[in-house]
This record gives C-alpha cells, sequence and structure tokens, in this order.
C-alpha cells in the first residue's frame, strides 16, 4: 500500500509505502503521526502513487495533468533517449576526440608505470643474490625507477607484509 501524503508545515507531498507510525516530511524534517496525514491518494502500486503526486504537483502549478505523460513512460523515454558520452562532451563544448586521447595517455601514462616500477622493485629483491636497499636501488635504478620510489616500495613492502628484511637483506613473503 502506498499513499500520497502531505505536510502541514511545508505543504510538501511525498509518497509513503505501508502503514508507518510516523514518518518525516522529507522537505521541512517536521515528524509526523501517518494516521493524522492528510492522504491525498492511496494505491497498490508505487508507480500509480508517484503518478498521482505528479499529478496534484501539476495541479499546483497549473500544468493540466493530461499534458504530462505516465511516470512509466517518462523513465521509458529517459532512458531510450540517454545522449552517449560523445554528444555529451560535443554539447558541453568539449572535443570529444581530444579528451579519449587525454584519457588514453592517463591509463598509458602514471598509473600503468607505477605498477610497472613496483613488478621491478619486486623483480630486483627476487632477483639479486644479496638484495641490500643499496642492490636493490641500483638494479631499478638501471630499470628506469627513480631512487625515491624504490625507497618507498621497499619500506611500504615490508609495512604491508609482501617482504620481509633481515639484516639489511630483502625476501618475498
Amino acid at each position: 500500500m502506498y499513499a500520497v501524503v502531505g505536510c502541514g508545515e511545508c505543504s510538501t507531498l511525498w509518497v509513503v509505502e505501508g502503514r508507518p507510525g510516523t514518518t518525516s516530511c522529507p522537505s521541512c524534517g517536521a515528524r509526523h503521526r501517518y494516521e493524522r496525514l492528510p492522504k491525498f491518494a492511496e494505491t497498490d502500486a508505487a508507480d500509480a502513487a508517484r503518478e498521482a503526486r505528479t499529478a496534484l504537483l501539476a495541479d499546483r502549478s497549473d500544468h493540466a495533468p493530461d499534458d504530462l505523460d505516465s511516470f512509466t513512460t517518462l523513465e521509458t523515454r529517459t532512458e531510450n533517449e540517454r545522449m552517449d558520452e560523445a554528444a555529451y562532451l560535443r554539447e558541453s563544448g568539449v572535443d570529444a576526440d581530444a579528451a579519449t586521447e587525454a584519457g588514453e595517455r592517463v591509463t598509458s601514462g602514471e598509473a600503468s608505470t607505477t605498477t610497472g616500477r613496483l613488478d621491478t622493485v619486486r623483480n630486483a629483491i627476487d632477483e639479486l643474490d644479496r638484495p641490500t636497499e643499496e642492490a636493490v636501488i641500483e638494479y631499478t635504478t638501471a630499470h628506469d625507477v627513480p631512487t625515491e620510489f624504490a625507497e618507498r616500495a621497499l619500506e611500504r613492502l615490508v609495512q604491508q607484509g609482501e617482504a620481509s628484511r633481515t639484516d639489511g637483506a630483502y625476501r618475498l613473503l
């Protein structure tokens, strides 16, 4: 059961499901006892209650309810007439091709190299005979990984329990 009810404080209309003891106005927050609220419509279907609320709001705003499509029709039209990304960007004054290229640069740039850098640090620990911090940094620098990144990665791997450090040498766990 759904009911369209109205707030005595601010005149807002909303749909209430079931028969709760109390309900709050979504606009002003006033708490009301359900049985004392004016019920403008009661239906078994949520869509019918929303349509009744829409018709009541249309009456208030001087729009005839016959001029309005049903809630279900509007929802279907919205889904069918949805604008694709390229059209949205074009309507917003953005070059869609340039935006796509920028997105590809971001996803193939820093984000993917960060993963590659961390893999390089892991490979250094795995491949070196005695992977001390100095040896790992030497290995990673030779593979275009900045020293600062390698130092932070070693610390993070130990803190996260992915590696251990014993007598200055690292080992993957």
